[in-house]
């Protein structure tokens, strides 16, 4: 990018090359690329994640315990890389160049957890269905590969979906109605990929090979860059605007120097940079001083001291924008940190329920068709692309309505209800495992592997969820890049990305503490190898119990928080 290439006020710019007019770039016209990415990623790494603790106890020949930790801690992770993506985006690459870049090395670990899973003496060797021994040599190296795929996604993650959202212009009305219905969709196109995954691709590693269970999704991933790079010249590129933290340290630096200094009636005083609107950092617009937090203000006071050498000290004197900048983050850590115990709850999809469908009866009907546990999760994304046009079409035109606000309901009050229903998704899968256990004591059929209920009995726990997500997972998407400085919109997707990782996190350290308490004086624990000597329902109503204490915790929060833009504004 050059000096003569043309920005537009948002911080967006047009590609060198394409006519200066906006209307040649950006809006719908170059979406489909940003979502045809998403949708064959997803694909890539629901086709990869949703079969994983089965490919872990069955392949890898490692516990229940283990395999729901070890999947646990893999899926945390790929949702904690998204910091670094991100930071390199804002800072340095742009969203663009982050995307291409680590899409690649994503390409890379699924092309080698495919050959990890298909090539002689790299693939554990296994003399019969579900008895593998695999070596120390081959876990490493699909461990390897899965770790690289975890930070391909940090690439990813934080920049794909404000990416998209970077193409409507927010200073133009007619571009910016658009913005909301576009996180929706985005949302729908993960589904489609993950509907394709979970029915197809976990149909394919139970019932044919691992090797191809993973290929495709190896396929589909270099698809997706493909798409990606074939919207280069209709996207709008955000101007990269210097590392966040350093930024955020020299506010909480200065401020500490300056703690005795005070700070003046009039805020016209605090120091910023008038330019038209548009702040000292690239791709950022000015931010209007708020009176939260007025300690950090004392960043923004100008002394004596403040120059050096005739040029400003950035460690003692920041502007209001940077100032503000500090400010929004912190505003955003307590909304944030009610998604972690909602990400633990969302986790289950891929662990227990996983195993809970697996000691359940799968042939549909009467019929010798077997379907794998992991294609339950099918419901989920079903119950998702059913809602999200409902959401789009239905809810909210009605919201509208009832509140006189443009989107229907604020986005807190979205990801509410989103709260309150996975509360009913974990009481849905414990009473399924009350019932389930029932029959195995009425029975004597604990060492039966498969319990005479049907695993389609799962449905509603899975759909549940799903319609939490549509609440929850999107408002926040939606939140997060509203709420967020210009300059740092993929760390603060990142930030809400992390809650997933978090509550991966807090899964597998519920597990871990749960089998050290429970399998004491010889007892099998809660979640042993055979589950029909467990008691996965406790762990499904402590869960429970958590949830609705983070809901209570949300609305208390919620109410304390001040948008950015006044909901007045919104009518």
């Amino acid at each position: 990018m050059e000096e003569d290439d043309i920005y537009t006020k948002d911080g967006t710019i047009d590609y060198k090359g394409n006519p200066a007019n906006k209307k040649e770039t950006g809006t719908w016209r170059a979406c489909p690329f940003i979502i045809g990415n998403e949708c064959c990623e997803r694909l890539a790494y629901y086709g990869m994640s949703s079969n994983l603790v089965i490919y872990m106890k069955h392949i890898l020949n490692q516990s229940s315990a283990t395999a729901t930790k070890n999947n646990s801690d893999w899926s945390g992770t790929c949702y904690t890389t998204p910091l670094i993506g991100a930071f390199l985006a804002d800072a340095y690459f742009g969203r663009y160049w982050t995307i291409a870049i680590f899409s690649i090395i994503y390409v890379i670990g699924m092309t080698l957890l495919a050959l990890s899973a298909s090539v002689p003496g790299i693939k554990p060797r296994c003399y019969a269905k579900d008895d593998c021994d695999p070596t120390e040599a081959q876990s490493a190296v699909f461990f390897v590969a899965l770790y690289l795929v975890a930070l391909g996604t940090g690439g990813i993650k934080p920049c794909v979906s404000t990416y998209g959202a970077d193409q409507f212009d927010d200073t133009d009305e007619g571009e910016k109605k658009h913005k909301g219905s576009f996180f929706n969709w985005f949302y729908f196109s993960i589904n489609v990929g993950a509907l394709i995954a979970s029915s197809v691709l976990v149909y394919v590693q139970m019932n044919w090979s691992w090797g191809w269970g993973f290929g495709i999704p190896a396929i589909a991933m270099a698809i997706a860059v493909v798409s990606f790079f074939s919207g280069t010249r209709l996207y709008r590129y955000q101007k990269p605007g210097g590392s966040p933290f350093t930024r955020l340290f020299r506010v909480i630096v200065a401020s500490i120097r300056k703690y005795k200094t005070k700070v003046p009636a009039d805020k016209a005083l605090l120091y910023e940079i008038a330019n038209d609107d548009e702040s000292n950092i690239k791709g950022s617009r000015n931010i209007e001083h708020t009176k939260d937090f007025s300690f950090f203000d004392k960043a923004a006071v100008e002394t004596e001291t403040d120059n050096v050498k005739d040029s400003i000290n950035p460690w003692r004197l920041c502007t209001v924008t940077q100032v503000e900048e500090l400010k929004s983050i912190i505003r955003l850590l307590p909304i944030w940190a009610t998604g972690i115990i909602f990400a633990a709850v969302y986790s289950q999809m891929s662990n227990l329920f996983v195993l809970q469908g697996d000691q359940m009866n799968k042939f549909v009907g009467h019929s010798t068709f077997e379907i794998p546990s992991a294609s339950l999760s099918v419901f989920d994304t079903l119950s998702v692309i059913f809602w999200v046009p409902i959401y789009d079409k239905i809810i909210m035109p009605s919201a509208r309505k009832i509140t006189g606000y443009k989107h229907g309901l604020t986005q807190l009050q979205r990801m509410g209800i989103g709260l309150i229903i996975s509360v009913f998704a974990m009481v849905s899968a414990a009473v399924l495992e009350l019932v389930r256990l029932d029959m195995v004591r009425r029975h004597n059929s604990y060492d039966v592997k498969e319990v005479p209920i049907s695993v389609f009995w799962q449905v509603p726990q899975y759909f549940l969820i799903g319609c939490a997500e549509v609440f929850t997972f999107i408002g926040q998407l939606e939140f997060f890049y509203q709420e967020a400085p210009d300059a740092m919109r993929s760390l603060c997707s990142a930030l809400s990305l992390t809650t997933v990782a978090l509550g991966n996190y807090l899964s597998s350290l519920l597990v871990t503490i749960t089998m050290s308490i429970t399998t004491r004086n010889g007892k099998p624990g809660w979640i042993p190898d055979n589950l029909n000597y467990g008691h996965i329902d406790y762990f499904f109503w402590v869960l429970a119990v958590m949830s609705v204490l983070n809901v209570g915790a949300f609305f208390f929060i919620s109410k304390w928080y001040t948008y950015k833009t006044p909901l007045g504004t919104l009518r």
